[in-house]
């Protein structure tokens, strides 16, 4: 019986390779049966060949590109796992399957306009499988690392633990030399006919506890490191203690990292999934204004190769892109194309980030409080 690491291997190079195959499969399906009714129901050339085209794609990147990336992944090459700033499966992922998703979209709607037909606004189905593979690659890898039966396997290096150091008490130990002092009492007398000498210096050591991802550590701090530092007067002095969550709701408190993933992965990708459902409109599927749509959309699923994500790519990649569009589509077609709200964020993002990023250090080196 094949062992639990196995079976989710197995389970998640399976959703992977279907995340790949399946839009492609289902795009291309539908821009050949769009050049079936272009051509006529009875000329059904076009549509075997673009079928046939199809088949021969995922077969040729699965065998040249994709096996030979997951074997190496897996087999941990060592300039794969020399790679930490991004993630080489979802680059592979994002070049194979959205690019050429999108490409056959904006074809789809350039074969309608030179056809003079409107037929098929080509973005229901297909744009929303895309976003949901593209959601499901984007979970697979970061819940990789984590069980999938019991509770969560926390790592050093898991991007949803984010919890710091908690000190939780205070401990006042005993130093060597506190220990001698009372024996220098009872020998003063000799102690006097000797030479003198320097009195020891009674040093305070205090232990302080952290909790770090619920594992103590405990750091000793000497009160003769710093001149100005008192001793602690408290044998024991609690700073901060965490109150554990209990009573009938004491659901409500938990949390798993697993199933944040799922949440963050959708709330994640609901900019770029509005972006494309603003390519449904006809007045944009059916113009120019559909090969920015699609452009931009493509450039904002690149976020998904970069590990860990960084404010400055997705404003580079998503926000002051989408913004720029937005209010372009905003003033040529009011807000029935796209919400003013996703305007709003994305140009308070890019206000924050150049802010908070170049502009803060300025007005804190220059200001007077």
């Amino acid at each position: 019986m094949p062992s639990g690491k196995t079976v989710k291997l197995v389970l998640f190079e399976v959703l992977q390779f279907a995340a790949v195959s399946v839009p492609l499969f289902v795009v291309m399906e539908r821009f050949a049966g769009l050049m079936r009714d272009l051509k006529g129901q009875e000329d059904r050339t076009a549509y075997w060949l673009v079928v046939a085209a199809s088949v021969a794609y995922v077969t040729s990147v699965t065998l040249l590109v994709w096996v030979p990336l997951k074997y190496l992944m897996l087999k941990r090459r060592r300039f794969i796992t020399k790679i930490k700033l991004w993630r080489p499966t979802a680059l592979a992922y994002v070049i194979l399957c959205p690019l050429p998703c999108f490409a056959f979209l904006m074809a789809a709607s350039k074969v309608q306009v030179d056809a003079g037909q409107q037929l098929d606004h080509f973005t229901e189905l297909p744009v929303s499988l895309v976003l949901l593979c593209l959601i499901c690659v984007d979970v697979v890898e970061r819940i990789r690392t984590c069980s999938l039966t019991g509770k969560a396997d926390s790592s050093p290096d898991s991007d949803f633990d984010l919890r710091g150091p908690v000190l939780t008490h205070l401990e006042r130990v005993t130093t060597v030399t506190g220990q001698l002092q009372h024996h220098h009492h009872h020998d003063d007398a000799i102690s006097q006919n000797d030479s003198p000498s320097p009195a020891p210096t009674d040093a305070i050591t205090t232990t302080a506890t952290t909790t770090i991802n619920g594992t103590p550590a405990a750091r000793r701090y000497r009160s003769d490191d710093d001149p100005h530092r008192q001793p602690t007067v408290n044998p024991r002095a609690y700073l901060y203690s965490p109150t554990p969550r209990s009573g009938p709701l004491r659901f409500l408190w938990s949390r798993d990292v697993r199933s944040e993933a799922f949440v963050d992965g959708f709330l994640f990708w609901l900019d770029t999934a509005e972006m494309l459902r603003a390519a449904a409109d006809p007045r944009v599927f059916y113009t120019a204004w559909v090969f920015p749509v699609f452009t931009l959309a493509f450039l904002s699923t690149l976020r998904l190769a970069q590990n860990p994500l960084t404010s400055s790519s997705g404003v580079a990649l998503q926000d002051f892109p989408f913004l720029v569009l937005r209010v372009a589509l905003l003033a040529a077609f009011g807000g029935d194309v796209t919400p003013a709200l996703y305007a709003a964020k994305n140009l308070l993002v890019c206000l924050s980030y150049v802010y908070f990023t170049f502009l803060a250090r300025v007005v804190k080196r220059h200001s007077m409080f």
